[in-house]
């Protein structure tokens, strides 16, 4: 397979992502509560104006906003029969400033979870799972993206799902999961439980890893935890710019460039081909990430103190895999991602 982002991740020690989707539409003024899709055809310069802000900081991929573009989520917004056509023009328009950069950039067509929960403890059936993913997918290739890239997954079955609905569409695809409840995703998977499950499916993504969660610490613990496994696959670290807090009602991150810089260089060492930012990722982080990255040799991979020393303390004790560590309470929601 031919292919803009295969060609990169073969020739390219390390690919830099993108940053946050949902801070930095706030910042351009998008209200709490609505559909950032509606956005790619009400305010088209302003989803470019995303997209350029993270190619000029140094990403080497985007993802499209179109992460809560399925038709399960967008039926919250009266616009459920929409789901194909706002997934095509954000790769559209990514399509439009990936191709005006002057050099190589991977539009990533962004596919977030339904937001509902499958059978047999929620609604939602398999079958019904495969046609949501499958009509997002086919938008955003049809929009001219370089790969599907599934984000912010918690629940197995609905990554086996999304995977089978990818392999209708002729796109290498990409999947992360959220790690965000002591080292498990909200339904209880690990990090060696998520390179299992990558490892049986038919229809396995290029590249597997984390997104989200909580600080850079406990994802580049997971992280770790990939790599521990030998995958033969792409690991990916999309972490947080620090920690949210609640200021003046809104969250902010507290997440310094100088930090994210940091994790940056940590999430390579440790072992991840594809590193980016997830909420509150800014900007003026990617450049700094992108600095450290091309100027700081490659070193071994950091203890948990030396993580622990740069970033942070974890928020758990272990990451999960531990057989005699305490499983957390499972607490099935669905949710958007508040990048």
């Amino acid at each position: 397979m031919t292919n803009r982002f295969l060609e990169m991740l073969a020739t390219h020690d390390v690919l830099l992502a993108d940053g946050a989707t949902g801070t930095n539409l706030f910042a351009m003024g998008l209200e709490s509560g609505d559909a950032p899709e509606l956005w790619n055809e009400q305010h088209p310069d302003k989803i470019k104006a995303l997209y350029k802000m993270f190619v000029e900081a140094g990403s080497d991929l985007f993802l499209t906003n179109s992460f809560g573009g399925n038709s399960a989520r967008l039926k919250l917004h009266d616009a459920g029969h929409r789901a194909r056509e706002l997934s095509r023009i954000s790769a559209e328009l990514g399509r439009e400033v990936a191709d005006t950069a002057g050099h190589p950039v991977i539009v990533a067509g962004s596919v977030g979870p339904t937001g509902e929960i499958m059978e047999p403890v929620g609604a939602l059936s398999h079958a019904a799972a495969v046609e949501i993913f499958h009509e997002q997918a086919e938008g955003l290739k049809e929009g001219g993206a370089d790969v599907l890239w599934l984000e912010t997954i918690s629940a197995p079955e609905e990554y086996a799902a999304a995977a089978e609905a990818f392999a209708k569409v002729d796109l290498p695809w990409c999947g992360t999961m959220s790690f965000d409840t002591a080292g498990r995703t909200m339904m209880g998977v690990t990090s060696k439980a998520m390179v299992d499950m990558v490892n049986g499916l038919d229809h396995p993504p290029i590249g597997f890893g984390a997104n989200c969660g909580t600080g850079s610490s406990d994802l580049l613990r997971t992280v770790q935890g990939f790599a521990a496994a030998h995958p033969e696959k792409a690991i990916i670290a999309k972490g947080n710019a620090g920690i949210p807090k609640y200021v003046n009602g809104h969250i902010h991150y507290d997440g310094t460039p100088e930090l994210m810089a940091d994790y940056a260089v940590m999430a390579r060492d440790s072992g991840a081909k594809i590193i980016g930012g997830c909420c509150g990722t800014k900007p003026e982080h990617l450049i700094a990430m992108r600095e450290a990255l091309d100027t700081r040799a490659r070193g071994a991979a950091p203890s948990h103190a030396q993580i622990v020393e740069k970033l942070g303390k974890f928020t758990s004790a272990d990451d999960g895999t531990d057989p005699n560590s305490a499983r957390p309470e499972r607490k099935p929601r669905g949710r958007r991602r508040a990048s």
